[in-house]
């Protein structure tokens, strides 16, 4: 049916037709794996915003697990109520519908938290624990992955070859401000 007579039809009823799958153009397979990646996403997002949830509502209380935990880490205790509420923030976003550039923030920072747990497990000697927050990190990747196009951010840019110089340029600046920073290290203690 040309688009024409289906926006005539939808004007007149107010129903648009339904699209039935054609076997003889793997339609069925497509609509099929669409709809898993969407419920895969889900699931994984859900698992994500869920254990966000539940961290954030640990910190925030400050029970005794996450004080022990953050102790023998060497963190701060006052780091539990600014992770409590990045955490409970985070969640939210990754459940709203729209906001793609702050559902893209909420991933990385779902991604930083998780991986710098597991890093921070690993370095004091913990072993096998550093693992569960590496498992949410990749949950979260998973969920990021799995985004529908509609939901991601859209590159206003063209996809262009980029020179190997473009990537050159950027490497070298940070290594001039690496050393710029060397050259300009404070000495002593500050006074407060």
């Amino acid at each position: 049916m040309p688009s024409r007579q289906r926006a005539e039809r939808f004007l007149a009823t107010g129903t648009a037709p339904v699209r039935v799958p054609n076997i003889a153009t793997n339609d069925y397979r497509v609509a099929i794996s669409s709809r898993a990646r969407v419920v895969a996403n889900w699931i994984f997002t859900l698992i994500v915003a869920w254990e966000m949830v539940a961290g954030s509502l640990w910190d925030l209380l400050r029970i005794e697990y996450v004080r022990v935990v953050l102790t023998h880490l060497g963190y701060p205790l006052y780091l539990l109520m600014i992770l409590g509420a990045w955490k409970l923030t985070c969640a939210v976003v990754l459940l709203l519908p729209r906001f793609p550039r702050l559902k893209e923030w909420a991933y990385a920072g779902a991604f930083f938290n998780y991986s710098g747990a597991a890093a921070s497990h690993f370095l004091v000697g913990d072993g096998l624990v550093s693992g569960f927050p590496l498992g949410f990190a990749i949950l979260t990747l998973a969920s990021w992955a799995l985004l529908p196009p509609q939901r991601r951010v859209s590159s206003a840019v063209p996809d262009v070859e980029t020179r190997p110089l473009e990537w050159v340029v950027p490497f070298v600046v940070v290594l001039v401000l690496i050393v710029a920073a060397l050259l300009t290290l404070l000495k002593g203690a500050p006074t407060f």
